[in-house]
């Protein structure tokens, strides 16, 4: 049985290599959410809803899937 269970860690790896030499504060406010927040998703802390993944995907330009699954 394969899962697709989101792994916090792993998300917040992917996070990190898309940010690349951007800011936290950068990617946090293109996508209106705070700086804590984005921190939080990129430490494994916390997994963002649904409607902050379209936002951070449509930042990134990748599909949800590649990001948090």
């Amino acid at each position: 049985m394969q899962t697709t269970e989101m792994n916090a860690a792993e998300i917040g790896k992917r996070l990190i290599d898309l940010r690349g030499s951007r800011t936290q504060q950068e990617v946090a406010d293109a996508c209106g959410i705070s700086v804590s927040a984005y921190s939080m998703y990129e430490n494994g802390q916390r997994i963002p809803r649904d409607n902050i993944k379209i936002r951070l995907s449509n930042y990134f330009k990748k599909p949800i899937s590649k990001i948090f699954f």
